[in-house]
C-alpha cells in the first residue's frame, strides 16, 4: 500500500521570495527535483517533487537564487533567467 504523504506547509513568504527549512532545501538537492543552472537552481521535471501545500512553488523554467539564513533557505524567483549568485 502506498504510503500517504502530507503537503509540505512550512513556506513562509519573503519580500521577493519564499523561505524554507534548510532540511527541507536539502531534500530537494537530494532527490534531484531541483539542480543546478548556472548560477541558480530549476526544477527538474523528470524527478519527484514532495507534495508541497502551495503547488507553485517550483514551476518548470522558473530559476531561483537560493541563499541561508539561519537554518531556513530563502529562494528568489529570477527575472527573465537572469544570472543570480547562489550562496549554496
Amino acid at each position: 500500500m502506498a504510503e500517504h504523504q502530507e503537503p509540505f506547509a512550512d513556506v513562509v513568504p519573503e519580500e521577493d521570495g519564499f523561505s524554507i527549512p534548510d532540511l527541507k532545501w536539502r531534500e530537494l538537492l537530494f532527490v534531484g527535483a531541483l539542480r543546478r543552472d548556472g548560477d541558480a537552481f530549476v526544477r527538474d521535471p523528470s524527478r519527484p517533487l514532495p507534495p508541497f501545500r502551495r503547488a507553485d512553488l517550483f514551476p518548470e523554467g522558473v530559476r531561483l537564487r537560493a541563499e541561508r539564513s539561519g537554518e531556513r533557505v530563502v529562494l528568489h524567483p529570477l527575472a527573465g533567467g537572469g544570472r543570480g549568485r547562489p550562496d549554496l
